[in-house]
């Protein structure tokens, strides 16, 4: 008889994060099977279908804020008064303080309630912006949506929620669905921020925003069970926190689930400055607004999640993984002719980064949650902040290939980050 997984376990045992017997997890099990006891989740199930919606679009308006001030940077030189700089910064200052959320925030969803945390951080993002968009000076801005960045995690405390509402057979689907509205609020966040800004002044994007986030904080209060938490020793805010940063030594089998995804990220980040840069530049010479509407071709990422959860769920994650790590390095492949041209190649490429990356993205995170359940949260936290620390590496390394090998160097660079990500998911597993 095969090892168990450590989500096989009683989860009556003792739920101490920092208990050395649970980092001999068998990683082959978990990504061949994914066999998932039956928790307390099966008795929530009727309680998902209003909750499930409700999760997704919180998560969504939740990060949107995050993503506003790109197309607005034209708009705050002007009617704040601040340098190129100091309004590149507040896109800065957004993945900056969205990643101290990650670290301070999210493993508190171990500890406390979710609903009532991620209640709480949506409606003080709520308050946050609406603050950012009465602010009289760029500076005030700068700290008002670095702020409001770091309480936006409020959507990474929802996903593992997700997965702890969820029976079994459709823990990845489910997830999926809460990720998709993730990865639509920053989409829509881009695109809607450029369009009222015009209509109605920027000060409305951060107004209208407020707004929702407070209403939508009301409803997660009402809608979403209750209960939950665990206030023991091993959950108190410090332990919590150093056994966060301990979690890629204490379990070995989670490196390989972030590894991927943190390599698929690099490359996934690589387009989105590159097209950008092929798109401005002959013979396509295109005006800024052209090159956004080409951005939303990524709707087929939020569209393709919850269908790479439910092969997920089936008990194929890593069938999935590989799969969509193949149809991003044959979307780069694709986009090669797109220098001389080939928008349809362009367009056809795109479609197929951005279903592999929601492929990998699905099949990394549910694998990685399900290998200490009752450390979701702590669990999130590791896994988007080192998935967010490649997509950072992924455009730090685009200028310097760029500079030298232009189109071409970005494909090469894209495929070989994708390539390194399969080698990883295929590397023997070494057992516990």
């Amino acid at each position: 008889m095969p090892e168990t997984c450590i989500a096989d376990r009683d989860d009556s045992h003792e739920k101490n994060a920092l208990d050395a017997r649970d980092s001999r997890a068998d990683y082959e099990c978990m990504t061949n099977s994914l066999s998932i006891p039956r928790d307390k989740a099966d008795g929530r199930a009727s309680r998902l279908f209003p909750a499930l919606p409700v999760m997704a679009v919180a998560a969504g308006l939740s990060v949107a804020g995050n993503y506003f001030a790109q197309p607005l940077l034209g708009l705050l030189r002007v009617e704040l008064g601040m340098t190129t700089t100091a309004a590149g910064l507040t896109v800065a200052a957004a993945q900056v303080g969205y990643a101290v959320g990650l670290g301070l925030l999210v493993p508190l969803g171990d500890r406390y309630a979710r609903r009532g945390l991620a209640a709480t951080l949506l409606a003080a993002t709520g308050l946050l912006l609406a603050l950012a968009g009465t602010v009289p000076t760029g500076w005030l801005l700068l700290a008002a949506t670095g702020l409001a960045a770091v309480t936006s995690v409020g959507a990474q405390v929802l996903v593992p929620f997700a997965a702890e509402l969820a029976p079994p057979h459709r823990r990845a689907r489910d997830i999926g669905i809460v990720m998709a509205g993730v990865l639509a609020g920053g989409l829509i966040g881009r695109a809607v921020s450029g369009v009222l800004a015009e209509l109605a002044g920027w000060r409305a994007v951060y107004w209208v925003t407020a707004v929702l986030l407070l209403v939508v904080a009301a409803v997660v209060w009402r809608v979403l069970p209750g209960g939950g938490g665990d206030r023991g020793e091993a959950t108190r805010p410090l332990r919590l926190w150093r056994s966060t940063a301990a979690l890629l030594v204490d379990l070995p089998a989670l490196r390989r689930p972030i590894t991927t995804a943190a390599l698929a990220m690099a490359s996934f980040t690589v387009h989105l400055t590159a097209v950008t840069l092929l798109l401005a530049d002959s013979p396509y010479e295109w005006t800024p607004a052209a090159i956004g509407l080409v951005g939303l071709i990524g709707v087929v990422g939020p569209l393709a999640m919850p269908l790479a959860g439910r092969l997920v769920d089936r008990g194929h994650p890593r069938a999935v993984l590989v799969t969509g790590l193949l149809l991003a390095a044959a979307g780069w492949t694709v986009m090669l002719p797109a220098q001389n041209g080939g928008i349809a190649w362009l367009l056809v490429g795109l479609v197929l980064l951005n279903a592999g990356q929601t492929a990998v993205l699905n099949a990394s995170q549910t694998t990685a949650y399900e290998l200490r359940p009752h450390a979701r949260s702590r669990i999130n936290a590791v896994f988007m902040t080192l998935f967010f620390a490649g997509g950072a590496v992924g455009g730090a390394l685009v200028p310097m290939v760029w500079a030298s090998a232009h189109w071409t160097g970005a494909c090469l660079l894209g495929v070989g980050l994708v390539a390194l990500g399969l080698l990883t998911a295929l590397a023997p597993r070494r057992r516990g």
